[in-house]
C-alpha cells in the first residue's frame, strides 16, 4: 500500500486553516492470490485502518471500480477536500460524485459557499463538477470547493465519505430520515427499509436490524450515477449484519463499522464462498469487499455500519445469495 501525505492551506468562508489530507492506494487482487495472503497482507490490501482522525481527511483510493472511501473529522479547523496527483484532475469533484454521511456530532458541509447542516446519520449527495464546455470552448464547472466543519469542537462531526466516478452531473441533495427542511437547503425523506417496530431479521438469527437507504435512486430526486450508500443499525442482542451472505458480481461494496465499544470487535468475513477469510475490525475501521467476495459480519457487541456500493447498476437488490451450507 502506498501513501501520500501533504499539507494544504484551506480557505473556507472566513476561516483559514492548515489541514492534512492523507491518501492511501489499494490495488485490485486476484481471488486465487488472496487465498494465500497472511493476516498482514490481507489487511494491507483491503482494510482502511484509520478513517477518522482529528483535523484530518483520510482517504483510500481503491482500484476496484476506482472507488474512494474515507473520513473527514474537523475539530479545531475547517477541512477542504483536495484533488491529488493520481486523479489527474484540477479539483476532486471534476469527474466524480460524492456521498457523505455524518457519524458524529453536528456539522456543516460547504459546497461552493452553500452550507448544508448535517446531523448524525444525515447524508449529502454531491454530483460531478464538470459540466462540459460552453460555445467558446471554455470549461463549465461547479462543486469545486468542498469544505467540512464541526459546529462544536467538543462533539466534532465525523463525515464518512464514498466517491465513485461519474458520467453526468446531478444536483446536490441533502438527505434526512425525517424530511426536515432548512431554508434554501434541499431536504428529502430517505427511504427506510425496515423500522424499529418491524425490523429486518429475527431474534433467533441474531440479525434484527434497520436499513436506512440514503443515497440511492429511490431516495434522491435525481441521480446518482453509480454510487449507493446507506446506514444499518443493529438492535441490541443482534450481531449479524447479513446472513446468508451474498456477492454481487456487478459491483463492489465497502463497509465502515462504528459505534463499536473500544473493548469489542467485529468479525468481517470475505473471500470466495468456498475460500472464506476472516478479518477482525475495530471501531471506525473500513474494508473493501470486491465483486467476487462474499460480505457479512458478526461482532462481540451490536454496532452500526455504513455500506457503500458502485458498479454497473443501481438495483439495490441485485445480489447472488450464498446459502450457509455452501460456505467453507
Amino acid at each position: 500500500m502506498k501513501k501520500i501525505f501533504f499539507s494544504l492551506i484551506v480557505a473556507a468562508t472566513s476561516v483559514v486553516a492548515v489541514a492534512q489530507q492523507n491518501v492511501s492506494f489499494q490495488t485490485a487482487c486476484h481471488p486465487a492470490d488472496v487465498k494465500n495472503y497472511d493476516t498482514k497482507t490481507l489487511r494491507d490490501r483491503f482494510v482502511m485502518e484509520k478513517v477518522m482522525a482529528a483535523d484530518e481527511i483520510n482517504l483510500t483510493y481503491s482500484q476496484y471500480d476506482r472507488f474512494i472511501y474515507g473520513g473527514a473529522m474537523p475539530v479545531t479547523k475547517d477541512l477542504k477536500l483536495e484533488t491529488f496527483d493520481a486523479l489527474k484532475e484540477p479539483y476532486f469533484m471534476h469527474s466524480r460524485e460524492l456521498g457523505i454521511i455524518n457519524t458524529g456530532g453536528d456539522g456543516v458541509v460547504i459546497v461552493d459557499g452553500q452550507e448544508y447542516p448535517l446531523g448524525y446519520s444525515e447524508a449529502l449527495y454531491i454530483g460531478r463538477g464538470y459540466l462540459g464546455k460552453d460555445k467558446n470552448g471554455k470549461s463549465k464547472d461547479t462543486n469545486q470547493n468542498i469544505v467540512f466543519r464541526s459546529k462544536n469542537p467538543a462533539k466534532p462531526a465525523k463525515f464518512y465519505l464514498n466517491s465513485a466516478t461519474a458520467h453526468k452531473h446531478y444536483k446536490t441533495q441533502w438527505v434526512t430520515l425525517d424530511g426536515r427542511k432548512n431554508g434554501k437547503t434541499q431536504s428529502l425523506k430517505a427511504v427506510i427499509v425496515g423500522t424499529k417496530e418491524k425490523p429486518l431479521g429475527t431474534r433467533a438469527e441474531s440479525n434484527q436490524r434497520t436499513i436506512n437507504q440514503l443515497i440511492v435512486n429511490t431516495a434522491l430526486e435525481e441521480g446518482p450515477c453509480q454510487l449507493q450508500m446507506g446506514l444499518t443499525q443493529l438492535q441490541e442482542g443482534s450481531v449479524w449484519n447479513t446472513m446468508p451472505p451474498h456477492t454481487h458480481g456487478r459491483r463492489i461494496e465497502a463497509y465502515y463499522y462504528f459505534n463499536v465499544p473500544e473493548d469489542q470487535t467485529v468479525c468481517h468475513i470475505m473471500g470466495e464462498p468456498q475460500e472464506s477469510r476472516v478479518v477482525w475490525l475495530h471501531n471506525e475501521q473500513a474494508i473493501m469487499s470486491p465483486e467476487w467476495s462474499i460480505h457479512c459480519a458478526s461482532a462481540t457487541y451490536y454496532y452500526t455500519f455504513i455500506w457503500g456500493m458502485a458498479g454497473e447498476n443501481l438495483n439495490y437488490n441485485d445480489k447472488d445469495v450464498i446459502q450457509p451450507a455452501q460456505l467453507r
